[in-house]
């Protein structure tokens, strides 16, 4: 029985404690990270696929653009995409990432070819 009255009252207090106000003024809110959003979005558009789709992920500076097939955080600040050209040259973009702006879209993948998926590498803590 005395295990039983333990339990009760351990429920109790965890009933007091979570009605209860805050006695501590709440910490302020940290700024999010834009690139970590956009790693966040890549990756539930990525895995929401369908196994014969894949996502494209497309990056577009003046005349060129470039299908994104990694990207790299070395900072919370910058990004570096890294994909091909048109003709198919490896081709890298170190950018801000408040300047980022990326076109993303779900096609079928090819009959027979695995479907391709974007690599996302987050800074290390």
């Amino acid at each position: 029985m005395a295990l039983a009255d333990l339990t009760k009252q351990l429920a109790k207090q965890a009933l007091l404690s979570a009605t209860s106000p805050a006695k501590e003024p709440a910490a302020p809110a940290q700024k999010e990270s834009v690139c970590a959003v956009i790693l966040a979005q890549i990756n539930a558009m990525q895995k929401a696929l369908t196994a014969d789709e894949e996502l494209v992920v497309l990056f577009q500076s003046g005349a060129e653009k470039i299908r994104v097939m990694e990207i790299f955080v070395p900072s919370w600040q910058v990004a570096v995409l890294k994909g091909l050209d048109a003709d198919r040259n490896p081709v890298r973009v170190v950018s801000p990432a408040e300047r980022l702006q990326l076109i993303c879209k779900v096609v079928k993948a090819p009959p027979g070819v695995k479907p391709a998926r974007v690599g996302l590498i987050a800074p290390k803590p």
